[in-house]
């Protein structure tokens, strides 16, 4: 009965043996995979959540400054379209004065700048 016994002892260390084997292979191909998934992250141009929220709160203040500043436009259009009620004063009452005829004459005689060297 001892052969037997030493049969199975010996199929117990080849099948220990052969799982031993097959869990390094195990990690092995665990660590390979997520080496290959951390180069494709890495290459692959993501950004953190961090900097996805920043961005967020940037597009989000940009939209609200947006619509205040389309409000603005849309009350100053609104004035501009209205027509503007002319306001009587003095002088738009009186006709223009006409020139004197002096100071054409005056005008002529300044000599031209001279060009400097």
């Amino acid at each position: 009965m001892q052969t037997q016994n030493k049969l199975f002892d010996d199929l117990a260390r080849v099948a220990n043996g052969a799982v031993s084997t097959l869990t390094g292979m195990k990690d092995e191909i665990d660590a390979m995979i997520r080496q290959r998934l951390e180069r494709y992250l890495s290459n692959a141009d993501l950004v953190t959540r961090e900097e996805f929220d920043a961005v967020k709160a940037m597009a989000q203040k940009a939209r609200t400054e947006n619509e205040k500043l389309e409000a603005r436009i849309a009350e100053l259009e609104s004035a501009l379209a209205k027509p503007a009620k002319p306001a009587r004063t003095k002088s738009a009452a009186k006709p223009a004065a006409k020139p004197k005829a002096g100071s054409r004459a005056k005008a002529a005689k300044k000599p031209a700048a001279s060009p400097k060297k």
